[in-house]
């Protein structure tokens, strides 16, 4: 019997392509039918670490680099000249004749390449990297907006409440999603561009388990939209992370040396970082709450621009004066960290995140409690969900906006840390129930792994017979 190939198409940010290798790996060892051929597009900066897998049945390949414009602001402006090149390589693919080509399992921004699979006359699948309810929120927003005329913008930075099927609670226009507002790079024409091509796929995986969004996974039940399959939470939890391993020994051994759930990890994800006057403001909370902490302190990205962060090239310049001598016996300040190993360490027991949706279920994973900052994209929708919805976070802020020159104060991220590191907090109770439970989901038995064979199962059934 021939393999039956899936060619999958991650967007290039670290998070989107770890998260897909992952996916890749469950499903191959799942059914040995399967081989997978994970297309790499890489930014022209940042890691170019390779990819692995201990799995014969998937290989990588790297597309061929293509030039970025000065100007480009956007992912879907990188993945335009990439088009003729995934065709190349699927052409090259076919050419065996020991596999037949299932399909297309694409990324949330590769919807592009939907129209490649069409030119194979093979089916179109979506990996959600993201949460099942901002999956639902996009879905509701589209119709709203091309059935009932919807104007995002009177939402924009507003106390304003709109009902959503897919969440228990009114949404607050304030945590929408800043890209969905104006029309500078053409955002909201971006987000429905990409959910009105949702709709054409034959099924939606999603990083995520039915026992922490059962509401969310519910209301899909009945509806228009492509079958939903919660298979997560998938995640790297063994391995290294992009970054340097010698300054991972340093932080780990550093972590070693303090008490049991006493450190307060601060982490704002691949593409989140702060001025000066903000990093000032962090420091001062720090050191107020009188905690222990672990601070990955990074340089914004330039306002609109692809590109990664980088470190500090002097620290002490940012900081306040005195401050790393100060805390020396209590801190620790950092640039790039590794952020698995450091939430499955004893001594964390607190994270302040961007609420990125991979950060989110790692904290799940290792039982760690969160305090939220989201700084972008889809980030304020987590944030408001863990908080308002779920009761798994507490918050320093739900609504901040990288793009907009504001500062959260030292006294907000004071209150934010006690409330975070309290002992008896109800949400550090749920967060070591819900901590067993996604240990179990994706195990012999688990809801994600049945889920995850459903799928497996559905999309066999939809290979063209030729």
């Amino acid at each position: 019997m021939k393999q039956t190939e899936l060619v999958f198409i991650p967007s290039p940010g670290i998070g989107h392509l770890a998260a897909t290798v992952e996916i890749a790996k469950l499903m191959t060892h799942r059914d040995r039918r399967l081989s997978i051929t994970i297309l790499i597009m890489k930014f022209p900066f940042g890691s170019n670490d390779s990819m692995t897998s201990d799995s014969d049945s998937i290989r990588f390949l790297t597309l061929p680099p293509v030039e970025v414009s000065p100007g480009t602001t956007g992912i879907t402006e990188f993945l335009k000249p990439q088009i003729p090149l995934v065709r190349d390589a699927v052409h090259e693919i076919t050419r065996s004749n020991s596999v037949r080509l299932g399909g297309f399992v694409i990324d949330m921004f590769c919807t592009s390449m939907i129209d490649v699979a069409d030119e194979f006359e093979v089916p179109s699948y979506l990996f959600f990297t993201s949460s099942a309810a901002f999956l639902g929120f996009m879905f509701h927003l589209q119709f709203l907006h091309d059935n009932e005329g919807l104007d995002f913008n009177e939402f924009k930075d507003s106390d304003a409440e709109l009902e959503v099927r897919v969440m228990p609670t009114r949404v607050p226009g304030k945590v929408f999603p800043s890209l969905m507002f104006g029309k500078e790079g053409g955002g909201a024409e971006k987000f429905l561009y990409h959910t009105r091509r949702f709709r054409q796929v034959k099924g939606i995986m999603v990083n995520t388990l039915v026992e922490l969004e059962s509401h969310a996974i519910q209301s899909f039940s009945g509806s228009t939209i492509p079958p939903v399959y919660p298979v997560g939470p998938v995640l790297k939890t063994q391995g290294g992370s992009v970054g340097g391993q010698q300054d991972a020994s340093a932080v780990m051994s550093w972590l070693d040396d303090q008490p049991p759930s006493s450190v307060v990890f601060l982490c704002f994800g691949s593409m989140g970082g702060f001025g000066g006057d903000q990093v000032k403001e962090i420091a001062h909370g720090l050191e107020r709450s009188g905690h222990r902490f672990l601070w990955s302190l990074r340089q914004p990205s330039s306002k609109g621009k692809i590109e990664s962060r980088s470190n500090y090239a002097n620290e002490e310049e940012v900081l306040p004066e005195g401050f790393l001598h100060r805390t020396a016996r209590i801190g620790k300040v950092i640039g790039w960290a590794p952020q698995v190993a450091i939430l499955a360490h004893s001594a964390v027991g607190g994270f302040v995140s961007h609420c990125g949706w991979n950060s989110t279920l790692e904290s799940i994973y290792y039982g760690v409690p969160v305090a939220t900052w989201p700084m972008f994209a889809e980030q304020r929708i987590n944030a408001f969900q863990m908080v308002k919805d779920l009761g798994l976070a507490v918050k320093i802020k739900m609504n901040y906006n990288k793009d907009i020159s504001y500062v959260v104060s030292a006294r907000e991220i004071e209150i934010g840390l006690k409330n975070l590191m309290n002992i008896d907090n109800e949400v550090r109770k749920k967060r070591e129930e819900m901590k067993k439970i996604s240990r179990k989901v994706t195990i012999e038995g688990g809801s994600s792994h049945f889920s995850l064979g459903h799928f497996i199962e559905d999309m066999m059934a939809n290979i063209p017979c030729n």
